[in-house]
């Protein structure tokens, strides 16, 4: 790691910030620069939960005092973007790659996942309930069996979580890719 680059605790400084995360995705999705304007307009959008065109001059003022004195120039001090105030413009900067783990992900699109996990330890826990008090086909010898399976279950789903969320993702197994 040289100099120039940033430490994981000053990523994380930096992107715990809501604004500090959509400005770098409004500007990812703009091909990496934009005027201020239509970013302040996008960013109180996406905090209001409305369209562009419904944002109020009080909701627009808010982002735009924020992102002006506060949020561009501490990402303009970690070199994510480069700054220009008296313009107004804003380009990010080449090193995307290095803090793309921090930024928020297409939230809209993301299957819930607590509800598989809670189902899931749901049935666990009537399971061995139910092998606890020998209730039907479970006996006292197969707690061994359930614990087991439930494990397996809670790996799988897990491992799925995991590669649904990471599409660049090698698998160790998949030699032509490397």
């Amino acid at each position: 790691m040289t100099d120039d680059e940033l430490t994981q605790a000053e990523l994380f400084d930096v992107f715990s910030n809501a604004r500090r995360r959509r400005t770098v995705r409004y500007l990812k999705q703009h091909h990496g620069s934009c005027d201020l304007a239509p970013l302040v307009e996008q960013v109180a959008a996406w905090e209001n939960d409305v369209d562009p065109d419904e944002v109020t001059r009080a909701q627009r003022r808010r982002v735009y005092i924020s992102l002006y004195q506060t949020h561009l120039p501490m990402l303009e001090d970690h070199d994510i973007v480069d700054w220009d105030p008296d313009d107004h413009t804003i380009e990010l900067l080449p090193s995307e790659t290095l803090f793309e783990p921090y930024l928020d992900r297409d939230l809209e699109h993301q299957r819930p996942w607590h509800a598989l996990y809670a189902t899931l330890a749901g049935a666990g826990v009537l399971a061995l309930g139910l092998t606890a008090f020998s209730v039907g086909p479970l006996s006292a010898v197969a707690p061994p069996l359930v614990a087991l399976a439930l494990s397996g279950a809670v790996l799988v789903v897990a491992a799925v979580h995991h590669a649904t969320r990471r599409p660049d993702l090698r698998l160790p197994f998949d030699v032509t890719r490397r």
